[in-house]
């Protein structure tokens, strides 16, 4: 089931077919590449953070996702630094801001995020979830693998809905997490 907001963000979506691909097994290095040339611009003290299908080793939307977790106070300051290196943000929400990367080849999907926005938290709890319950992880890798080919609102209505049951679950389990 998904809440009115995020039907209203599915509904918003494109119609194209969406394809996933198996992991790359660069991901890691690669992640390991863009990670020293953030550190280079913002210090090594910035949290970075290899998040999605590429960190959980499973197949993907062939995109390694790179997250800058900072106070949202910070975006704007954190924003100028990057574009120096990466080039003007491609989007900007309240709780993200996202420039498209590559290396080697690989499109990075470089996000700076809010580490007090829901969103954010949600999906900590989502992949700490998956890593510690490999049975699921299996079930996501599955459901991402059978909906290539769907368009872009069907597989985000089916992977939020799956998110959903594990945050539902998780949220039972936080203790044990």
């Amino acid at each position: 089931m998904l809440t009115k907001e995020q039907k209203e963000w599915v509904e918003a979506r494109s119609d194209k077919p969406i394809f996933v691909v198996p992991y790359d097994l660069r991901a890691g290095e690669l992640y390991e590449k863009v990670k020293k040339k953030i550190q280079n611009l913002l210090g090594t003290e910035t949290v970075i953070e290899h998040s999605g299908a590429s960190s959980l080793g499973i197949s993907g939307q062939d995109e390694i996702d790179v997250s800058v977790v900072i106070r949202k106070d910070q975006f704007a300051l954190y924003i100028s630094k990057l574009e120096k290196e990466f080039g003007p943000v491609k989007s900007h929400y309240p709780d993200r801001a996202r420039f498209e990367v590559k290396e080697e080849g690989k499109k990075i999907d470089l996000k700076i995020v809010d580490v007090n926005h829901p969103n954010y938290i949600q999906g900590k709890i989502f992949e700490g979830y998956l890593r510690k319950h490999p049975e699921d992880l299996e079930r996501y890798r599955v459901l991402k693998e059978t909906s290539s080919g769907l368009s872009v609102k069907e597989y985000y209505r089916k992977k939020i809905e799956f998110i959903n049951e594990i945050l539902s679950r998780a949220g039972m389990l936080n203790d044990n997490l």
